[in-house]
């Protein structure tokens, strides 16, 4: 992630301006903007296989999963991107547009060398802090392996899963996710 160098300081207003007049995605850290950078093929693959495995299971649910396209508003000077979201129940936007939710249940980011540190403590720490948040999964791109962050009664619980034999357990959202299925297609080192 990089800062954009048009402006140093940002309103929230004029950052929510300027992603629709733009159509670019950033993040807005406490007055500070970031251009979401794209992503390798093996980055899209597992976030669309992770997509599908998820939304297949969910599907006849009272959830839905959503892509990298809606930001959550993790706080009134923090907004961010995940990779993919989702929420059970009725989902609560910040906005007119449907654009900046509110309530995920869970959200997964595929991590890739340059966004290793941000995603595994800032942006876990900004995910956790929201209430409605249950599970916070992170992929690693290059090899078969995850972290799962999983909401308990007293306190999150961090779990590593590593290997195409595994299958993580995503109770908030009664689902299973195999990473034989995240991974599929993926060329592994």
């Amino acid at each position: 992630m990089a800062s954009d160098p048009v402006k140093r300081h940002w309103t929230v207003e004029e950052y929510l301006a300027y992603e629709e007049e733009t159509g670019v995605k950033h993040e807005y850290l406490d007055g500070d903007i970031f251009a979401m950078s794209g992503g390798s093929g093996d980055h899209a693959l597992i976030t669309m296989n992770c997509g599908i495995e998820i939304g297949s299971q969910i599907r006849g649910s009272n959830c839905k999963a959503y892509s990298s396209d809606l930001k959550i508003k993790i706080s009134n000077n923090r907004y961010v991107y995940p990779d993919l979201s989702v929420v059970c129940g009725e989902t609560q936007y910040a906005d007119d547009n449907n654009s900046i939710l509110l309530n995920p249940i869970m959200v997964v980011e595929v991590i890739s060398p340059s966004s290793a540190s941000y995603d595994r403590l800032q942006k876990s720490e900004y995910y956790r802090s929201l209430p409605s948040l249950q599970i916070y999964l992170i992929l690693e791109q290059d090899k078969p392996f995850a972290q799962l962050w999983s909401r308990r009664e007293d306190g999150w619980l961090l779990q590593d899963f590593s290997g195409l034999d595994a299958t993580l357990p995503l109770t908030a959202i009664d689902c299973t996710l195999p990473l034989s299925e995240v991974y599929r297609g993926v060329e592994l080192s």
